[in-house]
């Protein structure tokens, strides 16, 4: 699970959503679609049209895996630091209702503008 008190993730690099398909189809919705998913060393973070799903791989030999879902309709805010010149890494903090914050920080391959779109058509 998501260390809500700690609310960092390392740093998430762009991922192929292939490589959490095989856990995640089974979790989807119906009409739910992957749109984006970053990795770490070991764990990600998939953004699907519905929710914001964390993925804790645990264990020594990682077949353990906690899913947290953050439902989009649960957001109150957001906020989001788009990469500078020496920084190239961009910062994403969500608030939840009943959760509190929860951030996110990506190196500077990931599309920021585009988490923000999806997030915006969500919330607004």
């Amino acid at each position: 699970m998501i260390d809500f008190d700690n609310g960092e993730v390392l740093k998430l690099r762009p991922a192929d959503y292939g490589k959490f398909a095989r856990h995640l189809d089974q979790l989807l919705c119906g009409d739910e679609d992957p749109v984006a998913a970053f990795q770490t060393v070991r764990d990600g973070v998939v953004f699907t049209t519905k929710r914001i799903i964390a993925i804790n791989v645990q264990g020594v030999t990682g077949m353990r895996r906690d899913f947290t879902s953050l439902p989009y309709n649960r957001i109150q805010a957001f906020s989001i630091e788009t990469a500078g010149l020496f920084d190239l890494d961009c910062e994403l903090e969500l608030w939840f209702s009943g959760l509190g914050k929860v951030r996110f920080e990506f190196t500077g391959g990931a599309d920021a503008a585009g988490i923000c779109r999806l997030i915006s058509q969500e919330i607004l």
